[in-house]
């Protein structure tokens, strides 16, 4: 048993800019993670004996650092979420099982 069957006549769109959106989000999460990580790694080992003032520009830093690396992450998710909705829509026309209106102008058979 099908659960979708396809409609007559339903063809797929050819792949777009979604598709190039798609291969380039590794790139995107892993460069928008490191960058920030690095910058917080090399501000720590260049800091080693900084006083109070250097501390807190140290602990600031490391909180815009992840909120980059958060915001990173957030934009990729919300990025490959609505390449794949469009990836989705492009495809084939499913239906489920048809639904008979009682109340519809054709006789019922």
């Amino acid at each position: 048993m099908n659960l979708f069957n396809r409609l007559p006549n339903s063809r797929t769109a050819p792949p777009g800019l979604e598709r190039r959106i798609w291969r380039a989000l590794p790139g995107v999460l892993a460069l928008g993670t490191m960058l920030p990580a690095v910058y917080i790694l090399l501000l720590h080992l260049f800091t080693l004996d900084s006083g109070e003032g250097m501390a807190r520009k140290v602990e600031m830093s490391r909180y815009l650092a992840t909120g980059a690396i958060l915001f990173n992450w957030m934009v990729v998710m919300q990025a490959a979420i609505l390449c794949a909705i469009v990836m989705v829509m492009k495809g084939h026309a499913y239906v489920a099982d048809a639904y008979h209106l009682p109340d519809s102008p054709a006789p019922r058979p």
